[in-house]
């Protein structure tokens, strides 16, 4: 009877699952059907930073930053090539100079090692603000230009790309935005 009773719930069990799989696609196709209403729902997304550096202006950014940090960063690089070596040394010749030596010298290394990486960081701070300083003005242009084309394309949220997940390439306004920046079109009449 166990038996008999288990083949008579395999059809019901099968109806649940069909009826279940008729749900989710029914349910996919409301989902998608909104998504692509997305435009009329109004949403969009822009890739704010690779647009930051793909205007004229951000470019002209990156070159200056990379003018005033390059000879610092080749320096930096000299530095640690030293210390490098410095450690090398330190490693050979720790069989033939005494205890005393070697720890004398590992302690100066250390202490030299400690000293870059702070360097390392102020620099790395102060690169950082700098950029923040150039690229500030940029941005803020962008953002105009982003709330003239929300305001036109009746967009209620434009949303930093790296913030979803996924998007449809139809919702992104980067190449626009990009395009207006350059040509000076900053959407105000």
């Amino acid at each position: 009877m166990p038996r008999k009773l288990a083949r008579m719930r395999r059809p019901f069990h099968l109806l649940r699952g069909a009826v279940s799989f008729a749900l989710a696609v029914a349910a996919f196709a409301s989902f998608t059907t909104s998504a692509s209403n997305a435009k009329a729902d109004g949403i969009a997304v822009i890739d704010l930073q690779g647009a930051v550096m793909q205007t004229e202006d951000g470019i002209r950014a990156q070159a200056t930053l990379k003018k005033l940090f390059d000879k610092r960063q080749q320096d930096l690089d000299g530095k640690q090539g030293q210390l490098a070596k410095m450690r090398q040394d330190i490693e050979r010749q720790s069989r033939i100079l005494s205890r005393e030596a070697i720890a004398r010298r590992t302690d100066a290394w250390q202490r030299d090692m400690v000293e870059l990486q702070s360097v390392f960081v102020d620099y790395d701070k102060e690169l950082q603000k700098k950029q923040s300083e150039l690229t500030a003005p940029i941005i803020q242009k962008m953002i105009g230009i982003i709330a003239h084309l929300a305001k036109q394309n009746g967009y209620d949220v434009v949303i930093d790309k790296r913030a979803a997940p996924y998007s449809r390439s139809d919702l992104d306004l980067t190449e626009r935005v990009i395009q207006m920046y350059n040509s000076g079109d900053t959407g105000s009449p």
